[in-house]
């Protein structure tokens, strides 16, 4: 098996649980953006057994309590893109821990929505249904 996440180098660990280790993400979209990605090679979160869901929240908090230690944190986006439709694109499962800043974006409401832009603002009135 060929898998990037099959073969993460000791080095890039940061902290691990009994299931998952965490690693900051190699191409970073904000500065401090951390994988959790589970140590054996499972495809998706929800293959997981229920004691590995346990653990990965576990891990979550972790990488989260030690990114609030290292740096000043004003919110967070946790995402999995579970399934190639979704945009996982290393078939391996990993969770997002995507820390974010005051003015990191001009609007940041809709957070995940983004991915699909023009869904985003669901909160903007549309006068075409008044």
């Amino acid at each position: 098996m060929n898998c990037l996440f099959c073969s993460i180098q000791q080095k890039r660990i940061i902290d691990e649980t009994n299931h998952f280790f965490i690693i900051r993400d190699a191409f970073p979209i904000s500065t401090g953006h951390t994988l959790i990605i589970s140590k054996q090679h499972i495809l998706s979160f929800f293959d997981v057994s229920q004691e590995e869901q346990v653990d990965l929240l576990k891990a979550l908090g972790i990488a989260k309590k030690g990114l609030d230690h290292a740096q000043r944190v004003d919110g967070y986006n946790i995402g999995i893109n579970d399934g190639v439709a979704a945009g996982q694109t290393v078939q391996h499962l990993h969770v997002h821990l995507i820390p974010r800043y005051l003015g990191d974006q001009t609007d940041p409401r809709g957070g995940i929505r983004r991915i699909f832009p023009h869904k985003a603002n669901y909160w903007a009135t549309d006068e075409s249904n008044s």
